[in-house]
């Protein structure tokens, strides 16, 4: 079948089941019953390969490190206790859990969500099967998962973890839509999902990317099959429909101004309106912030109200993963360590254009036009650090336009990139740097902020998002950090960050690390397992019945 027409098929199939419901929801789930027809020879195929590796790594396994098996055995003890009767049942569940996830092999903070996610379940259904939806041919699972541990440090039990390469990735690239790229990336992911079914029909489907129109095909196809997405950022949200105003922050500020203007604000709300629809039909929501949690209350709070009366459609709050008690082990925060720090500038993020690597880079050569010394640090010139990861050609480009831009600002020397970092060379600039960096206007949440913290960096971070609101919070009354949204207040900043005596930094320090405790991987686990219980408890349901 032609592409488009698949595309507009889907796209017409899923408005009217979500407008006209009674109408066409019998045609959804004929599709959905073929589907499933296709993919239960490769369904028998893919159990067959897991058992066949798991007899081959059970032979071969080593010990697991004592640590690492204790604190597993205690979020199993945690998650049990929260289901009814023991839960044995749910305890023993075999099920395919599918991570629609088309960029699993960027790492990012995403994808370290992801990875997390998948060890928590493994590690509370061992015999469940997690099965990733990705774009990335040119990896195959060992290289991935290899990367996974070299980047975060996170080790899965490989029989139990299989990747379905999908073929339509092109479909949810910006560079395919340069018109209309909301509306044609979401369209995009119905031609992914769509790709992904034909694969491979889960029992269990959960999004950890953002692409909420796929959780409504799955919905349209499959209402037997539970559905949940961890939103890290909304698709839309009220400050992107503000931000298109003169004075408007962000990449679209000033555009919603003319004639043009007028016709992009009516399709972002029309847009919008279907995004909350969308939202409607999922059964459990996840974000990753405050922020973004008040934003998707918003939205689908009240289209969820509405769809569904009587089931709870509470939307929680899970906090990304981050690697905060290896942090507190691997990086000293005391007075003997203060030597060993530098006056370093590290931002951590992915080479995106949201990140604003530009206003950082405008930021510290303003800094140094004004540098004077700073007493705790006599001997150095301050250095800011750019590490990120680079996905593909568009990344690579926009490091080379930084580099760039770091020449003409005259600042080259002063600026280190490190690009696809492992974890051991992030530690060891976490271990040398003084401060963290953060650009990013309304980042969702900032797992690089968190790591700051957790190692004892002072952070100066964009005054908006979750930085400000759940990360770079005052700590018994005192800061842990500084907020900025211009290139003069963050040059400032950067220079008060600096400038604090001896006892004022380690006492920052402190109570930076004292707050990252509240994002540690063992509070994502028990929170990310309580939500997928009740994913489990939705399908257990119908299996029992039928």
């Amino acid at each position: 079948m032609d592409i488009s027409l698949l595309l507009l098929s889907v796209f017409f199939s899923v408005v009217s089941c979500l407008f006209l419901p009674s109408i066409l929801t019998s045609l959804g789930e004929v599709i959905g019953y073929y589907l499933r027809r296709a993919s239960r020879t490769k369904r028998e195929l893919l159990l067959a390969q897991v058992s066949s590796e798991q007899r081959n790594y059970s032979s071969e396994k080593k010990q697991p490190q004592s640590g690492e098996e204790d604190g597993w055995e205690k979020i199993e003890s945690y998650a049990a206790g929260t289901v009814p009767n023991g839960g044995k049942a749910d305890q023993d569940w075999k099920g395919i859990v599918g991570f629609f996830h088309p960029f699993c092999n960027a790492g990012g903070g995403g994808e370290r969500v992801l990875w997390a996610a998948i060890r928590a379940t493994q590690n509370r259904w061992p015999d469940a099967v997690c099965v990733v939806y990705t774009g990335d041919h040119d990896v195959d699972k060992t290289a991935i998962l290899k990367r996974v541990e070299n980047r975060f440090n996170i080790h899965l039990h490989p029989p139990t973890i299989h990747f379905l390469n999908l073929s339509t990735r092109r479909y949810v690239l910006s560079s395919t839509w340069p018109h209309f790229t909301l509306l044609g990336q979401s369209l995009g992911s119905l031609v992914l999902a769509y790709d992904a079914f034909n694969l491979l029909v889960p029992d269990i489907f959960i999004d950890t990317m953002g692409y909420a129109f796929a959780l409504a095909l799955s919905h349209l196809f499959f209402p037997s099959v539970p559905t949940a997405a961890y939103v890290h950022y909304p698709t839309i949200s009220t400050d992107m429909l503000d931000s298109l105003s003169v004075g408007g922050q962000g990449m679209n500020a000033g555009t919603g101004e003319g004639w043009k203007g007028a016709i992009k604000r009516r399709y972002w709300h029309l847009f919008a309106r279907l995004y909350c629809t969308v939202g409607s039909t999922i059964d459990v929501v996840m974000t990753n912030s405050s922020w973004t949690q008040a934003h998707i209350k918003s939205l689908w709070g009240p289209y969820r109200t509405r769809r569904r009366p009587n089931v709870d459609s509470d939307i929680d709050v899970v906090f990304p993963p981050v690697a905060v008690e290896e942090l507190e082990g691997a990086v000293e925060v005391s007075e003997g360590s203060e030597p060993k720090r530098g006056p370093y500038l590290l931002y951590i993020a992915q080479f995106r254009p949201e990140k604003n690597h530009q206003l950082i880079l405008e930021s510290f050569a303003n800094l140094l036009t004004s540098y004077n010394g700073f007493p705790s640090f006599p001997n150095e010139a301050p250095k800011l650090v750019l590490i990120g990861s680079v996905r593909n050609s568009d990344d690579a480009t926009r490091v080379y336009n930084l580099r760039l831009l770091a020449h003409e600002l005259k600042i080259k020397d002063s600026v280190e990139f490190v690009c696809d970092a492992t974890w051991p060379q992030i530690l060891t600039w976490l271990q040398r740097a003084s401060v963290g960096v953060n650009g990013m206007w309304n980042e969702h949440f900032g797992i690089g902020v968190v790591e700051y913290q957790a190692a004892g960096l002072i952070s100066v971070v964009n005054d908006s998002g979750g930085p400000k609101l759940d990360i770079v919070v005052d700590i018994d009354g005192k800061p842990t950090g500084f907020h900025a949204s211009t290139i003069h207040e963050f040059s400032e900043a950067f220079a008060k960050a600096l400038s604090l005596s001896p006892a004022e930094t380690l006492a920052m320090r402190r109570r930076a690390r004292k707050s990252a405790l509240r994002f540690t991987d063992r509070g994502f686990a028990e929170k990310w397992i309580k939500n997928m219980e009740r994913l489990v408890k939705l399908q257990v349901g119908p299996a029992a019945k039928a």
